[in-house]
């Protein structure tokens, strides 16, 4: 296990807590049958975060088949999306904060079957309401599961090479959750029907739930060192959150300039400068900030909120490219996404196994963030006659490898060195930092191209033909959204650079016993 990396006090060693021993503490671990089963516990982690991730794409294909189903205008359409990023961007650090007090397996199977449920419930929806509560259920329950399975594979695999393998797993399948959703939701769609995109969740869930039941420790606090919910933290944060996601998506429909979305905006800034301040001074806090301060853990969390904002801003860009511009069908438009996959997994064994142990996070999160700058701009030269394999797919290949690079890198990182107290809201920051960033960056680079579209129209409606001023508005709202997702990428790259201390941090000394024993 590697040390904290700012002047702080020494955090206690992961012995024993929750999932297994350290397979190194002792020689009698060992022969332990849980510490055996490790890479069994990886799989069923991986499968919940699998799930979940995907979630976040897998509806955008169903989409249209679904509002031709049950029938509601294409104003509303967004909720379906919205409704779930909402609850789930905005609960993430108080699900985080509820499998700390309660126990992380309990947390995980409550989140794995409540999921299940809730997509059961959404993909049976007759009406417009039921669907959109259905998401944002697993929303909610998405925001218990999440930060448990982090932080479980954070207090599993505690051996410094063991633990960077088992995080670049974990890390590539959140790199191609995304487009596996993608493909997925396309075939699903395509063959059976939209309401298999949520029905096809109780696959993931239930098997996982069973192999929590089953592999995993229930932990529980020591005497006298079981923390209490910090209330007005809990209500301040998920408010400003909330607030956040809701000004940006209420941008994306009705402009930067609507009431609505000042007032939210402005809510939220006063919200979370009001939970920093509590952070400071409450005995308990949610969001301890010996979590955030340290500079390799913040940079790590600014990395991965960079690299969601650009990521699902190319997913939505990049697909609406394919399907109109270059005709291609649901699943051709998933099948397009599997080199970028394919980059992401190579990349990412590449990282884990022999560069991050050898050079540290920080050069590696730069060149990721850099490589995927350099994808934005390959994507800027697209035109409306580029072929997908010249124009679309080497930008494809240079951001995959890009993203592999910064996932298997900021996740490791970012939930290193955490007390094992608070493992679960630190792993909810990785997932909130990377929602709130896709939130952001797909409303912000929504209305960007918006803007694009309308400006290029007006001033080319009479040089072109009705056809051609649709398809050419088009381009240049896509070529105006990767320049600004490029920008973003680049300046999340110099900051989170400037961030990341240099070197390879060095294991860490037996210290105190931990918060938290079987």
């Amino acid at each position: 296990m590697w040390s904290t990396f700012l002047h702080m006090e020494a955090i206690p060693p992961f012995r024993r807590y929750s999932a297994l021993p350290m397979s190194h503490a002792s020689p009698s671990t060992h022969t332990d049958p849980h510490h055996e089963r490790r890479w069994l516990i990886l799989a069923v982690l991986g499968i919940a975060q699998l799930m979940v991730v995907l979630d976040a794409t897998i509806v955008n294909i169903a989409l249209p088949s679904a509002q031709a189903d049950i029938g509601f205008s294409n104003d509303s359409r967004q909720w379906i999306i919205t409704a779930y990023a909402l609850a789930f961007g905005s609960l993430l650090l108080l699900g985080g904060r509820i499998g700390d007090l309660i126990g992380r397996k309990q947390i995980f199977i409550i989140g794995l079957l409540g999921f299940a449920g809730a997509s059961a419930l959404g993909g049976a929806a007759g009406s417009f309401g039921v669907l959109v509560i259905a998401r944002a259920l697993q929303g909610v329950f998405g925001a218990l599961l999440a930060p448990a399975a982090l932080s479980l594979l954070t207090t599993t695999f505690t051996d410094p090479i063991e633990r960077n393998k088992a995080f670049g797993v974990f890390g590539g399948i959140a790199g191609i959750g995304g487009g596996v959703g993608l493909l997925l939701g396309g075939v699903l769609t395509e063959y059976l029907s939209w309401r298999w995109c949520l029905y096809v969740n109780l696959l993931f869930a239930i098997p996982a739930a069973f192999g929590a039941l089953s592999l995993l420790h229930a932990g529980r606090h020591a005497e006298g060192q079981r923390p209490r919910l910090d209330i007005p933290g809990a209500v301040t944060v998920t408010g400003g959150l909330f607030a956040l996601v809701y000004g940006f998506s209420n941008a994306e429909t009705n402009g930067w300039s609507a009431p609505l979305t000042i007032a939210m905006l402005i809510a939220s800034a006063l919200l979370l400068a009001a939970f920093a301040v509590i952070q400071r001074r409450v005995a308990d806090p949610l969001l301890p900030l010996r979590v955030v301060l340290d500079r390799n853990r913040g940079g790590s969390y600014l990395a991965i909120g960079t690299v969601g904002a650009g990521m699902f801003g190319v997913f939505l860009f990049l697909t609406y490219y394919m399907q109109r511009t270059l005709e291609l069908t649901p699943v051709q438009t998933g099948l397009a996404f599997l080199p970028m996959n394919f980059a992401i997994m190579a990349s990412i064994g590449l990282v884990s196994t022999r560069l991050l142990p050898k050079f540290g996070p920080r050069p590696l999160i730069a060149t990721g963030l850099a490589l995927s700058t350099v994808a934005m701009l390959v994507f800027t030269r697209l035109e409306s006659t580029s072929s997908y394999v010249t124009g679309v797919l080497p930008g494809l290949v240079i951001l995959g490898f890009g993203m592999g690079f910064v996932f298997a890198s900021a996740m490791a990182t970012a939930t290193l060195g955490i007390e094992p107290r608070d493992a679960g809201v630190g792993s909810a920051m990785v997932n909130t930092t990377q929602q709130v960033g896709g939130s952001i960056g797909t409303a912000l680079l929504s209305t960007l191209f918006a803007s694009a579209v309308t400006s290029f129209a007006t001033d080319n409606a009479t040089a072109l033909s009705r056809g051609d001023l649709a398809v050419e508005s088009a381009m240049h709202g896509y070529t105006t959204a990767f320049w600004w997702a490029a920008g973003i990428l680049a300046v999340g790259g110099l900051v989170s650079t400037f961030l990341l201390r240099p070197g390879v941090p060095e294991p860490a000394a037996v210290g105190a016993a931990p918060a938290m024993a079987h």
